[in-house]
C-alpha cells in the first residue's frame, strides 16, 4: 500500500482525530487546577475542562486537570448543582499547576481574604498562568496580578474591577489573552479563551481538531466552516468559499481566478503563503472533508455521496479517500441511526 497522504495545514485539524498521526510525540503533560468559588458559573468551567479534555482524545496526555475548594468540602455551582472538589488549594498544590483557573460566577462573592491573596501571589511567583472565568478576574486584580495586563470580566463588575485595579485595562471583549493572564466574561469566551492558549503551546491543527469535535451536532446537518484560528486574507477567503459552494461540481482553476477577480497566479501564491499548500490540493482536501461528514452523519449512499463531492467514478474516490484516511470509504463508520 502506498504511503498515506497528509492534510495541508488548512484542512489537517478537520480530519485530525481521524488520522494516526505517530511523528508528533507528546511532551510534557500541562498540568490544570481549577479553583471553584461558591456559585461559580459551571457553564464556563466545563467549556474550558471540555476543550482540555477533547485535546486529550486528539494527543493523548497533553493535559491534566484537577478542581479544588477554598475549603474542605463541597461547593454549589451557579446552577445548583454541587460539585466536591479533588482537594483544598494550598501552597503544596501549586508546585503540581502550569495554570491556575479562578472560576467565578454572577453570584460569586466579590471578596478576598489574606490567605487566598497570598496564594495567588505564590502562584504568580512560581510562574505559573493564571486565568479567570466570568468574575475571576477580579481577584487576580484584588492581588495586584494583573497590573499592566488586559483582561476580560463580566459586565456586572468591570466597574469595580476598575476600581481596585487602576493600572488594569478592563476591556468590553469576551476574552482576552495577555501573556500569562488568560480572562474571560461568559461561557462562550472561557471556550475560545481556552483555545487561544491551546494554540499558542501547541499548533493550529489541535485548535482546529478541538472545534470540529466540540461542533458536532452543528457538523451533522451543515459543513464546518474555515477555522476562526486560521489567518486568511479577504481575497483568500473569497476564493475557499466559492470551493466549498462548489464542491459537486469543482471549478477549474480559471472559473475560480474569473469569478474571484484575481489571476491564477495570484490565488496560487495566496494558497502557499497563507496555507501552505496549491488551490487543487485544497481543493480535492475540502471535497474528502465533507465527503466523511456526509458518509458518517447522513444516509447517503456510497455513490450518492461521491457525486456530491464531485468525483467522477466510485474507483477514483475510494483511492482518493484511502490516501488521506487509509481506509476505503465503505469501512468509514455511520453516526446516524
Amino acid at each position: 500500500m502506498s504511503e498515506r497522504r497528509e492534510f495541508s495545514g488548512g484542512m489537517k485539524g478537520k480530519n485530525l482525530r481521524y488520522l494516526d498521526d505517530d511523528k508528533k510525540t507528546p511532551g510534557a503533560t500541562t498540568r490544570a487546577g481549577f479553583l471553584l468559588l461558591e456559585h461559580f458559573s459551571l457553564p464556563a468551567f466545563t467549556q474550558v475542562l471540555d476543550t482540555l479534555v477533547t485535546g486529550n482524545l486528539l494527543r493523548p496526555k497533553l493535559f491534566s486537570s484537577r478542581t479544588f475548594g477554598l475549603q474542605e468540602g463541597e461547593v454549589v455551582s451557579d446552577l445548583g448543582l454541587v460539585i466536591r472538589p479533588d482537594a483544598r488549594l494550598d501552597a503544596t498544590a501549586l508546585k503540581d499547576l502550569d495554570l491556575l483557573v479562578i472560576c467565578g460566577g454572577y453570584r460569586t462573592e466579590l471578596k478576598a481574604d489574606d490567605a487566598l491573596i497570598h496564594l495567588l501571589v505564590s502562584a504568580c511567583e512560581q510562574g505559573l498562568t493564571l486565568a479567570g472565568l466570568w468574575n475571576g478576574a477580579w481577584f487576580l486584580g484584588a492581588a495586584g496580578l494583573l497590573e499592566g495586563y488586559r483582561c476580560a470580566i463580566h459586565p456586572e463588575h468591570r466597574p469595580v474591577l476598575a476600581e481596585i485595579s487602576r493600572v488594569t485595562h478592563v476591556t468590553s471583549e469576551p476574552f482576552v489573552v495577555d501573556r500569562d493572564r488568560l480572562t474571560a466574561s461568559s461561557p462562550s469566551g472561557a471556550f475560545h479563551m481556552a483555545l487561544e492558549w491551546i494554540k499558542a503551546l501547541h499548533d493550529k491543527a489541535l485548535v482546529e481538531g478541538i472545534e470540529d469535535i466540540l461542533s458536532f451536532e452543528e457538523s451533522r446537518y451543515r459543513r464546518i466552516k474555515p477555522s476562526r484560528h486560521i489567518s486568511m486574507s479577504a481575497p483568500l477567503r473569497e476564493v475557499v468559499k466559492l470551493m466549498d459552494a462548489n464542491l459537486e461540481e469543482p471549478l477549474e482553476m480559471e472559473q475560480l481566478a474569473v469569478y474571484a477577480g484575481r489571476s491564477r497566479r495570484q490565488i496560487e501564491r495566496l494558497f502557499k503563503e497563507q496555507l501552505g499548500t496549491t488551490p487543487q490540493r485544497y481543493y480535492l482536501e475540502l471535497r474528502i472533508t465533507e465527503a466523511r461528514r456526509l458518509l458518517q452523519h447522513t444516509e447517503l449512499s456510497q455513490v450518492e455521496v461521491l457525486v456530491a463531492c464531485g468525483f467522477v467514478s466510485p474507483s477514483h474516490f475510494s483511492k482518493c479517500y484511502s490516501s488521506y484516511f487509509g481506509y476505503r470509504p465503505s469501512r468509514e463508520r455511520r453516526l446516524v441511526r
